[in-house]
């Protein structure tokens, strides 16, 4: 096992979306619909009965989730939803996370996978959503630097990692560049986390590792983790956390669908809530 713990006994069909909040770990069995926080034990904390990608807390209490077709707000038991990203049977969202100011951001696919139906939207503290980003494949992160004026997003189809510089007041999204790229055999980048170092840490779908780069772009370091699809990445309380799936597996391996932990010196900010109601705080 190479210094890796096995988190939850359970085997998860496509886990991922890994979160650190309020001293545990949150993720999502994304295509049974339910989230899960695994601490002593494993317990669900939410099924949504659709497909479920990400979540993030709410500031006061509840969940926004990126889940079927859409974006929905999810307090006391009842389910708002917030925007469409299109027609169900075709559209599903995927991955998501709030921002430093706690705006939510979640991205979109094509069931098929194909490659230019994806897209990437924004709801502000207003409960406004927003396209900011079409054209895309399989959009996983994003992922937010410290003052929340560079954003990370991994295109899987493509293989790339984009870095976009953010204008933290509006939220609109203006220069770019790759910042890493995969090519074929290399596997596919997945869940993203930026550390309290401002370094990347990226799990690499079919490779079987996670990787950690610096904000200049290098490669600093490469883990293996023991079954060969990690989705997500999480830092928190000294632990590495790294969730996996069995989804498309022939004949899975042991550890396939696994949450997995290893002890880490480095940490990372804990999942920050969408600021539903609330004025903009500037953060650097």
């Amino acid at each position: 096992m190479d210094g890796w713990e096995i988190v939850t006994e359970e085997r998860f069909h496509l886990a991922e979306g890994a979160r650190w909040h309020q001293g545990r770990l949150l993720f999502v069995d994304l295509r049974n619909g339910n989230l899960y926080t695994a601490g002593s034990r494993t317990r669900r904390l939410l099924s949504l009965g659709t497909s479920l990608g990400a979540v993030a807390p709410v500031a006061g209490g509840g969940w926004i989730a990126a889940a079927g077709s859409g974006i929905a707000l999810i307090r006391d038991g009842e389910v708002a939803w917030l925007a469409s990203a299109g027609q169900a049977g075709e559209i599903r969202m995927n991955d998501a996370v709030c921002d430093p100011y706690g705006r939510f951001w979640a991205g979109s696919m094509a069931l098929d996978g194909r490659v230019g139906a994806g897209a990437l939207y924004r709801v502000d503290p207003n409960g406004s959503a927003h396209q900011v980003l079409t054209g895309l494949g399989v959009p996983n992160g994003p992922a937010f630097t410290a003052c929340g004026t560079r954003m990370y997003l991994a295109d899987s189809a493509r293989g790339t990692i984009r870095r976009f510089e953010v204008d933290p007041v509006s939220g609109s999204l203006d220069a770019s560049e790759v910042f890493a790229r995969w090519h074929r055999g290399e596997g596919k980048p997945d869940g993203l986390c930026v550390d309290d170092d401002d370094h990347l840490w990226v799990a690499v779908w079919g490779a079987g590792e996670v990787h950690r780069y610096a904000p200049d772009g290098r490669l600093v370091r490469r883990i293996r983790v023991p079954t060969a699809q990690p989705t997500s990445v999480a830092l928190g309380q000294g632990a590495l956390y790294v969730t996996t799936a069995r989804y498309r597996m022939d004949e899975p391996d042991p550890l396939a669908g696994a949450v997995l932990s290893r002890p880490s010196l480095v940490s990372a900010p804990a999942a920050i809530a969408y600021q539903m109601g609330s004025e903009l705080q500037e953060q650097c």
